[in-house]
């Protein structure tokens, strides 16, 4: 019988100062130890201990040259958690927070999202903390050339395929895989995210938001609510905010926030036409990570230092980080009269918060299941890779709003108590479940 302190006490013992994993482990285990302690073959096989415990983490150093013709040295990390649906599927992040902590908590969420896809995909996560920001295109490629040369050993499409993530985007990935062809003289699809042109699929760089999306469209639907003319929080102003404004603009919602490390923007007419949006993608390339040149491009206001959670919406969408929306940002929401909130980043909302949330009881949705859209399109990009062959963005576009659909439908059968639905509750058991017993039926 597994008793949630001692289990929580014993992780934290073995993997010191991870606060983050930490976090993340006791999030799932809190909704699924009744499950254990119910099921007398993952008592006997001793479940949680095989399932929170990494099958491997490489660790290796990084050695490249920038433009003055010094010598950098940067550590790279690949955290292979759990193959027991498919192999090895998950991001790598470029970013100087980079640790093998927040690479374990991610790589452990990974496994459950991954599951609630139903696509035959495991769990793991990399990076470096090497930061691309301020870098040109040459150190940033001699950095990915490197990077590769030590991590290619370990991927394959049949083994390990990473995927891009904070840092790491088109062009990243271009280089990556430019590396990984030259070094074992072979076309697969051993990364997702790839250019259109050599194996990549479309939609993907928008998939996260418009899953993020299509989710909070079946929150509303099964609260017999509807998505159309809600008024939105969005934080953050990358790939993922930017597939959310899109989408939640098609469906009929408005987006009225974007944020950045400087300050948010509030932009009352919605953030709604294909110039804003082109604006959105202009400042991501400009390296800058700030949005308050939207505010004076398109007469928006701008709020310097502070985050769009004191906004007055029907939705709530944090999209940018982990642990970006705090309690006091929680309180500021629910004053206001938010009707869901929708995590879109990966634990994008501190453990306080949510408890504050759930206790209000407002709607929450985690990002395991939410933002499980982008990965679904990378599990679509590698069967289209598989088989050699290339689908339309509309037929990526309704495997995905089917697959979201899906996965709430699961958080729904695996969290509803009859009044209301604990999504987090749902996401675990469902995405767990799938997980652990194929782990039995494996012997492993």
């Amino acid at each position: 019988m597994y008793h949630l302190n001692s289990f929580m006490s014993d992780l934290e013992r073995k993997n010191p100062a991870q606060p983050e994993f930490i976090q993340a482990v006791q999030e799932v285990i809190e909704s699924v130890l009744d499950v254990v302690n119910e099921n007398p073959a993952y008592l006997g096989t001793r479940i949680l201990e095989r399932i929170t415990e990494p099958d491997r983490i490489i660790t290796f150093k990084v050695e490249w040259e920038d433009d003055n013709g010094g010598v950098q040295v940067n550590r790279g990390y690949r955290v292979q958690y759990n193959n027991a649906l498919g192999p090895y599927k998950g991001g790598l992040r470029f970013h100087p927070s980079v640790t093998l902590g927040t690479l374990k908590f991610l790589g452990f969420e990974q496994i459950f999202k991954n599951s609630l896809t139903t696509l035959p995909m495991g769990g793991a996560k990399g990076g470096s903390d090497f930061n691309p920001k301020g870098k040109s295109d040459n150190e940033i490629m001699r950095f990915c050339k490197a990077f590769m040369t030590e991590l290619n050993r370990y991927i394959g499409p049949e083994i390990d395929v990473p995927a891009g993530d904070i840092g790491v985007g088109a062009r990243e990935i271009g280089f990556l895989y430019g590396q990984y062809k030259k070094l074992r003289i072979e076309h697969t699809g051993v990364l997702t995210g790839k250019g259109r042109s050599w194996g990549g699929s479309l939609i993907r760089p928008e998939a996260t938001g418009f899953g993020a999306i299509y989710f909070a469209r079946e929150m509303a639907a099964h609260a017999n609510d509807k998505l159309e003319g809600k008024r939105i929080a969005v934080s953050g102003f990358g790939n993922v905010a930017w597939g959310v404004v899109m989408k939640a603009s098609e469906l009929g919602a408005k987006v009225v926030t974007i944020s950045g490390p400087d300050g948010y923007i509030y932009d009352e007419k919605g953030i709604n036409t294909q110039k804003k949006w082109d604006y959105m993608l202009k400042l991501r390339s400009s390296n800058n990570d700030v949005v308050e040149p939207y505010a004076k491009e398109f007469g928006a206001k701008f709020y310097p230092g502070r985050k769009p959670w004191e906004v007055a919406v029907d939705m709530a969408f944090p999209s940018a980080i982990q642990n970006e929306l705090n309690l006091d940002d929680a309180k500021k929401l629910i004053s206001n009269g938010v009707k869901y909130i929708v995590e879109t980043s990966n634990m994008g909302c501190t453990s306080d918060a949510i408890e504050y949330i759930q206790r209000s009881k407002v709607p929450f949705a985690p990002g395991k299941a939410v933002n499980a859209g982008g990965v679904a399109v990378s599990g679509l990009e590698m069967s289209q890779n598989a088989m050699k062959l290339s689908w339309t963005s509309e037929e990526v576009d309704e495997k995905l709003n089917r697959i979201m659909t899906e996965i709430h439908n699961a958080c729904v059968k695996e969290g509803s108590d009859g009044s209301r639905v604990d999504y987090i509750k749902g996401a675990n058991i469902a995405g767990f479940k799938k997980v652990a017993d194929a782990m039995l039926e494996l012997g492993y």
